[in-house]
């Protein structure tokens, strides 16, 4: 069988986007970003996003399908993010997706889109070895897991308690008076301040906790800490030091990330970690993960920044693992799952 094509749709959040993979080579990847439109209210307006997939729906899959110098007869297979995400947006994501799939016959996975990010990585750095581990960052979702087929068997190691890194990077970054999105200020202003200066605490690294829960994470008491720290500097009427406060969360959030991958990988004796999602871009993230991976004798693969915000070459790159392991295609009528449990890779 030659190399399938396969057309990738995502809709989960604030990004349109629709990509053309054909076996592990990108062939087109757009993407159109609502994110602007929800700044002025500090976070995502469902019902804006909603709106914006509905206008860019067609704009973006005619750009894909044009770059990539095809049509619909020539694809082998649609895939779409069914979940998790949120509701509305992945219902029009979803919806016009099944109509290009009936229109043009074509076999159709509503896939999870937090195994794409895992996915995405095959463009990059091939297939995956055996044993692979994956950290998954984003907005929403910080979990371990382990890859024993990425297109039908994935165990979850360890996963998020309560807020994700990227929530807890927004909601300090409000506490500074950062526009929305707050992660890439975060980054900008760590890079210039002292990761040392404020002690920060690495939640679920000690003690009894720390034992019950070797791979979970947790963010929320780390959030608050700095938020209290910041708080009772305003209150003494003396300045906050921006810089150092955010070099000194992005750092405790980090090395906690970068611990916990390592025992994993240990624990599951892999030599590979796949990391992906939007706050993989983080660049004291990214220097920590790839300085244990040094030190522990992993070889770490963090994709190139397009490739770890959302995007529709994650979707089409599952899609194209699903086709080529024989997996069944979603039935037509299949249903969004805004909570799609990682275990669950398509409907």
């Amino acid at each position: 069988m030659s190399e399938p094509i396969v057309l990738g749709i995502e809709s989960t959040c604030d990004e349109t986007a629709a990509a053309v993979v054909q076996g592990r080579t990108l062939i087109s990847n757009v993407v159109a970003s609502s994110m602007n439109e929800h700044a002025r209210y500090g976070g995502v307006i469902p019902e804006i996003a909603s709106r914006a997939h509905a206008e860019a729906f067609v704009p973006c899959v005619s750009k894909a399908l044009i770059d990539a110098n095809m049509t619909l007869s020539d694809i082998d297979a649609i895939a779409v993010s069914a979940g998790p995400g949120l509701a509305g947006c992945l219902a029009v994501g979803v919806s016009g997706a099944k109509a290009l799939a009936w229109a043009a016959n074509k076999p159709i996975y509503g896939i999870n889109h937090v195994i794409g990010h895992i996915a995405v990585t095959q463009l990059q750095f091939g297939p995956f070895p055996q044993d692979t581990l994956a950290l998954i960052v984003s907005g929403g979702h910080t979990s371990l897991l382990h890859v024993e087929d990425v297109a039908r068997h994935i165990d979850v190691v360890g996963t998020t308690l309560d807020d994700a890194a990227g929530e807890c990077f927004d909601k300090v970054a409000r506490l500074l008076g950062f526009p929305y999105p707050g992660g890439p200020h975060i980054d900008r202003h760590a890079q210039l301040g002292d990761p040392h200066a404020i002690k920060v605490p690495q939640g679920l690294t000690q003690g009894k906790a720390g034992q019950q829960h070797p791979y979970d994470f947790s963010f929320s008491g780390v959030k608050t800490a700095v938020a209290r720290w910041i708080e009772q500097r305003q209150a003494a009427g003396r300045t906050v030091p921006v810089d150092d406060v955010c070099a000194s969360l992005a750092d405790s959030v980090a090395t906690v990330l970068a611990r916990k991958a390592m025992r994993g990988c240990e624990q599951y004796d892999s030599k590979t970690l796949i990391v992906g999602g939007g706050f993989s871009a983080n660049s004291q993230l990214r220097a920590k993960l790839l300085e244990a991976g040094r030190e522990c004798g992993v070889e770490v693969r963090i994709p190139r920044i397009k490739l770890c915000t959302d995007n529709g070459a994650m979707v089409a790159m599952l899609g194209v693992n699903l086709v080529e392991a024989g997996v069944s295609p979603s039935a037509p009528d299949f249903p969004i799952d805004s909570a799609m449990p990682l275990t669950r890779i398509s409907m």
